[in-house]
């Protein structure tokens, strides 16, 4: 039998007022494995008004009780761990690895880290100069969440678990593409016994279900991480409500090697950061910037690593990556690579795609493009795949030139064992995330999000949980 992803609304799967079912398709042979529920604006409206009735309740509860719920469910999810394990692999075809090490965790992670900033986010008093000021900071009432396929769990607890925490009711609305953890995590959250409406799920596709969430009064604040055009789209029907919205969006971020940085040392971090999850991280490094007087041996040093980057199923142990996430995926960057040969550029180096990969399968080899230049599409479009583009630079500033010139503005890894240089480069990347000598490593204290095109808003820390409150300034005489 078919399995088959329903709506959780108020508590209860359902199918849509429509019955209409959308087709989950298995990215390692390319075949249908599952069916989601496609719903449309009659179904965001019930999840809103199911949100409606609960928020009151949710948000006059106790800071410390509203943190022990996620407690409840952060247990409850780290005991059933690997029935999520399974699950995030069949939806996105990821090594078993790479879920049950990394991003099941990490959403344990997060509503561990929300519970406990639940219990610690506190009002401000200010005194001293005009009476005594109190800073309230009650919460919004009704917010969306969109979230998008590449981290399914990872991404979806990243928005609701800041919103739960500030004491909002949440109508969350994970990618059809890979529907199955966010349906078990939200069984999961009535099963321990979260009150009704306080968490709804709606599926579909975005531009029905998700657009009637956005375009719904009652929902007062809209948290989006996904593609720089839906974001714009997002973006423009907030701000004709003059509703808050948070977007994290697209990437095109720069590795930035300098001389100092042996580059067989050094090429298995700058892989690892274009590759992992087949490159569609919105932080992969997917350009790197090297001295031209050492191209020729980062040239040989990328040549020697290619080879260990293996694409295949997750039952293959030897598996470094698993495929594309879907059809519109693998065209779209085979399209890319098609494009480099167009714009001056070739393969310098290639992974491989296992015998055991199913050849319907959306596999696509790690690979890195040499010869295009810095201002070429593929050098400053977002390709969302495993593909890292190779560029010599000359000096410090024309590294950092070359870093900035890309429409996006969300990340860069700098290598260097020179701390001026460290701190002269950071200060003047126009990104919102630098990593030196590291990558994909972050505090959730931090604030997380990017400028220009990379998006509008932080997230993490307080910035999440301020995020989802509305300031309040009481005045007292004194």
């Amino acid at each position: 039998m078919t399995p088959r992803f329903a709506l959780h609304i108020d508590g209860e799967d359902r199918a849509s007022a429509r019955d209409a079912w959308l087709p989950v398709f298995d990215p390692c042979t390319g075949a249908a494995w599952a069916e989601v529920a496609a719903a449309d604006a009659s179904d965001a409206e019930a999840a809103v008004a199911a949100a409606q009735r609960a928020a009151p309740a949710w948000a006059a509860q106790k800071p410390s009780e509203r943190a022990r719920w996620l407690e409840r469910i952060a247990d409850a999810l780290e005991a059933d761990a690997e029935t999520f394990v399974a699950l995030e692999s069949r939806d996105t075809g990821k090594p078993l690895a790479l879920c049950r090490e990394i991003e099941i965790p990490r959403a344990v992670a997060n509503l561990r880290f929300f519970a406990a900033a639940a219990r610690t986010f506190g009002s401000e008093a200010h005194h001293g100069e005009a009476g005594l000021n109190l800073v309230l900071r009650p919460p919004l009432g009704v917010v969306a969440t969109i979230s998008p396929w590449n981290l399914p769990l990872y991404l979806f607890t990243w928005k609701l678990a800041p919103a739960l925490a500030a004491g909002c009711a949440v109508v969350a609305k994970p990618s059809e593409v890979t529907p199955a953890t966010a349906t078990a995590f939200a069984r999961l959250a009535t099963r321990v016994g979260l009150p009704k409406g306080v968490l709804n799920v709606v599926h579909g596709e975005g531009a029905v279900v998700g657009e009637a969430l956005v375009r719904h009064p009652a929902v007062k604040a809209v948290s989006f991480t996904g593609s720089t055009a839906v974001g714009r789209r997002i973006g423009a029907l907030c701000g004709e409500q003059l509703k808050k919205v948070s977007l994290e969006l697209g990437g095109k971020n720069a590795t930035l090697a300098f001389e100092d940085i042996e580059p067989r040392e050094a090429v298995g971090l700058v892989a690892r950061a274009a590759f992992q999850n087949a490159g569609q991280i919105c932080l992969c490094g997917s350009r790197l910037l090297v001295p031209r007087s050492r191209l020729d041996e980062w040239r040989n040093a990328l040549r020697a690593e290619l080879p260990s980057w293996t694409a295949g199923p997750p039952s293959d142990a030897v598996a470094r990556i698993g495929p594309l996430a879907s059809a519109v995926q693998a065209t779209k960057v085979r399209a890319y690579l098609a494009l480099a040969a167009e714009e001056g550029g070739a393969v310098l180096a290639q992974g491989r795609v296992l015998d055991s990969a199913d050849p319907a399968g959306w596999w696509q080899a790690p690979a890195v493009v040499d010869g295009v230049g810095i201002g070429s599409r593929c050098a400053t479009e977002e390709i969302f795949g495993p593909v890292l583009t190779l560029h010599a630079f000359d000096d410090e500033a024309d590294a950092l030139a070359m870093a900035n010139a890309t429409p996006y503005g969300l990340a860069a890894t700098v290598l260097t064992n020179d701390l001026a240089r460290a701190h002269r480069v950071a200060a003047s990347l126009d990104v919102g995330l630098v990593w030196i000598n590291t990558w994909m490593q972050r505090d959730l204290r931090v604030p997380f999000g990017g400028n220009r095109q990379s998006g509008v808003g932080r997230e993490g820390g307080w910035e999440a949980m301020r995020f989802f409150t509305e300031p309040r300034t009481v005045c007292l005489a004194t």
